[in-house]
């Protein structure tokens, strides 16, 4: 058990690579795991966490019912996708900015395009300026908010709505 343990630990590292996962300040963070499971398959890149998963890296949390972390060929952190009844991923992409909150039934974050997708029963919080709807596209660095009522993975239709607060 201490040896499986140990080589678990070892292979850790590759699959969250702090530089990959978080930007800036975050990157300097150590990343903290909890979940019930973990399979690992070092060959393909894959690292599947179930049971009331919780990643955390500084700002950047990703929760969800099940947390796939998959690598690239080069070895890098490419892309993390939560899932369950309600999957949530929360970032503070800049200290003086309040942290964006998202949730969804699927969260699929794209590492190195900073770009998160929020799928079925899609909402975002960003400040005071609310978003909902079936599906949610985010762009942290430049800001920029993409809604559809319809797509891949949402049930049925679900319109869009947002609420936008007045510039203070």
């Amino acid at each position: 058990m201490k040896r499986t343990f140990a080589l678990l630990l070892c292979l850790l590292p590759p699959l969250l690579a702090p530089t990959v996962l978080a930007q800036g300040r975050d990157a300097q963070a150590p990343i903290e795991v909890e979940a019930e499971r973990l399979d690992l398959d070092d060959r393909a890149g894959t690292a599947v966490y179930t049971g009331d998963v919780e990643i955390r890296q500084g700002s950047l949390m990703l929760t969800g019912d099940r947390v796939e972390i998959r690598r690239n060929a080069a070895g890098e952190l490419s892309r993390a996708i939560a899932s369950g009844e309600r999957a949530y991923i929360e970032q503070q992409p800049d200290p003086a900015d309040p942290p964006v909150r998202g949730w969804g039934r699927t969260i699929v974050y794209h590492v190195a395009e900073r770009r998160m997708e929020l799928i079925d029963r899609a909402e975002l919080h960003q400040g005071g300026d609310t978003f909902d709807g079936g599906y949610l596209e985010y762009f942290l660095d430049r800001r920029v908010v993409q809604a559809r009522s319809e797509a891949e993975g949402v049930e049925g239709r679900q319109r869009i709505r947002m609420t936008l607060q007045p510039e203070q």
